[in-house]
């Protein structure tokens, strides 16, 4: 209970940052200043070779989860995000870390109706821990999120 608590005040904590910032109705990829390397990456090239790996998003047992939940990438590494959400509900993945998680329409997050499909090319380049998580209300307190661990 109490790292539900915490956890859900970190979030709360990075979204009003990441609120202070969002441009209101702009359209994805516009109004912000997207420089084109993040703590945790940037753009891959999808016409270059990738590693895939592939996500799951579901429902069961009260929880919401994305399968598998934690990645190990090399630094440099160019991954191709197969994503699948076969699950009853909308959910969303979104790349980042915890302190810049946002909750619109980025390179690296993508929205997915029930049994929708997607995909993001990102590459990692620096080491480090990074989140990725449903940002949809309830959605990451349900259990929704996961860890990406660069070497």
């Amino acid at each position: 209970m109490i790292l539900q608590r915490v956890l859900v005040s970190v979030l709360a904590v990075g979204l009003l940052a990441a609120g202070a910032f969002a441009a209101p109705g702009h359209a994805p990829g516009q109004g912000h200043d997207h420089p084109e390397e993040k703590a945790y990456g940037k753009l891959g090239d999808p016409k270059k070779p990738a590693r895939i790996v592939q996500i799951v998003m579901r429902e069961a047992d009260g929880k919401m989860l994305f399968l598998p939940d934690q990645i190990k990438v090399r630094k440099g590494e160019q991954i191709r995000f197969q994503l699948r959400n076969n699950g009853a509900q909308d959910h969303e993945i979104v790349l980042a870390t915890l302190a810049e998680n946002m909750e619109h329409d980025d390179p690296n997050a993508k929205r997915l109706k029930p049994k929708g499909t997607g995909e993001i090319v990102w590459q990692f380049t620096k080491a480090g821990t990074f989140d990725f998580s449903c940002l949809i209300p309830g959605h990451r307190e349900a259990g929704m999120f996961g860890t990406i661990v660069v070497e």
